[in-house]
């Protein structure tokens, strides 16, 4: 559990939030992980991820669900000091969210991933919130994996 949530319950907020059209996909990862890792961030912060969505922009470019979790992990792993080392270990998290989704889908490439599918249709909203889903869930592992390693080091 976290912040009272389970995993199966930040994906399925995740993707609602997609559903009923609140957030895009990358917006609504970085809210879902927000709201259940790191509360006292400002919403603002979503707002970041609000360029990202239809492969940047709408540019068909990297798959807006990626970017999000990957910004998700930054905000919740990366650094904010100069030079500080602790980049090194949001990268290793970035690239394993990366080659997750690339394992099973076979491409990062909003573009490739929705061809043949009309934006917004059943059809492309469907595989899109299944991506939104997926994307969140898998941060939300890693973030209780790497939390639990760090407790260990303690």
């Amino acid at each position: 559990m976290i912040a009272g949530k389970t995993i199966s319950e930040i994906r399925s907020e995740a993707e609602e939030y997609y559903r009923k059209g609140d957030f895009y996909c990358s917006e609504a990862i970085v809210k879902a992980i927000k709201d259940a890792f790191s509360p006292s961030v400002s919403d603002e912060v979503v707002a970041m991820a609000s360029g990202f969505p239809v492969g940047m922009g709408g540019a068909g470019c990297t798959c807006g669900a990626v970017s999000g979790g990957v910004m998700a992990l930054g905000m919740l792993f990366g650094r904010t000091q100069a030079q500080d080392k602790q980049v090194a270990k949001t990268m290793q998290l970035a690239k394993e969210l990366h080659d997750h989704f690339q394992s099973r889908h076979k491409m990062l490439c909003c573009r490739a991933l929705t061809q043949g599918k009309e934006l917004g249709s059943p059809e492309h909203m469907k595989q899109c919130i299944s991506f939104t889903g997926e994307v969140a869930e898998v941060v939300a592992k890693i973030v209780l994996r790497e939390r639990a390693v760090k407790e260990e080091t303690k």
